[in-house]
């Protein structure tokens, strides 16, 4: 803006000018040849700062359009992020609450027999499958399936490995007799293979999620299986379903 005002300025300057040589043309009647080329020479520079001045307007007035569309297009951004914010999926956890898929959740603390100080053992949580992720699923894989459903799925199974494993860390003593039939259960599932890994089998997912096996779940391990997620092993008559 301060260039438009400055070529305003000099074009009103040399108009100025130019208006009191025309006044004395008066009291001179007969003005010399010279001055008079001056004058013409004056009119048509005056003339090309015009024409510079409406190129300068035209610039200014494009920049202007520029702005509001960006103006408009950042509102607009601001709006689609508040939106996100107020409809986050229901299968996403609240941060201030719950933890991320990505961390790994503390598991109920087992005193040592020796008296040391108690340890908070890891549980490993499976991650949640990205959009990208998802779309990236063969489409014979999802059918109907939708990715909140999908994710939905990865929640339930992390239910059943926290309660799993909220079991397992908990001092025998403490178990009342379901709890210690379970205990039992999951003890003897156990196997050189799954030392230091998390898995759940069949009866983990109906007893803590209450996920249904049917053929749709089926689809939906092969979909994680896809992604990573998890990998399945068979052994003892039980397939253990362990999280990567």
């Amino acid at each position: 803006m301060s260039d438009l005002e400055d070529i305003g300025r000099h074009i009103n300057d040399r108009i100025s000018s130019l208006w009191r040589t025309l006044d004395l043309s008066v009291v001179v009647p007969q003005l010399p040849q010279s001055n008079i080329k001056k004058l013409i020479q004056e009119v048509l520079t005056i003339e090309g700062l015009y024409h510079e001045f409406e190129k300068s307007v035209d610039r200014q007035n494009e920049q202007l359009k520029c702005l509001q569309e960006f103006v408009g297009s950042f509102q607009h951004d601001c709006e689609s992020l508040q939106h996100l914010k107020d409809n986050v999926p229901m299968h996403m956890p609240n941060r201030e609450n719950e933890p991320t898929p990505n961390q790994n959740i503390p598991a109920e603390t087992q005193p040592s027999q020796q008296g040391n100080p108690c340890k908070k053992i890891q549980v490993k949580q499976m991650e949640f499958v990205t959009m990208l992720e998802f779309e990236n699923i063969p489409q014979y894989m999802k059918g109907r399936l939708t990715y909140e459903q999908l994710n939905t799925a990865v929640r339930k199974v992390n239910e059943a490995v926290s309660g799993k494993y909220k079991i397992t860390r908990q001092s025998t003593k403490s178990l009342n007799n379901i709890t210690r039939k379970l205990y039992q259960r999951f003890k003897d599932e156990e196997t050189k293979d799954t030392k230091g890994r998390f898995f759940v089998v069949q009866e983990d997912l109906l007893e803590f999620s209450q996920i249904k096996m049917d053929k749709r779940f089926q689809g939906i391990l092969s979909m994680l299986r896809h992604c990573r997620r998890l990998r399945d092993m068979r052994g003892g008559s039980i397939t253990r379903y362990f999280i990567l």
